[in-house]
């Protein structure tokens, strides 16, 4: 999983990439490509 400052490269990639807010931070996960994983904050 890769933390980045800005997620609006890692969400473009794939057509299939959501943004998640948990716990106060915000991810992107991919269910058909689940190594698509990055974190912010």
């Amino acid at each position: 999983m890769r933390i980045r400052n800005s997620l609006r490269s890692a969400k473009t990639r794939d057509k299939n990439c959501r943004v998640v807010r948990r716990h106060g931070r915000v991810y992107v996960i991919n269910k058909t490509n689940p190594r698509m994983k990055c974190r912010q904050g």
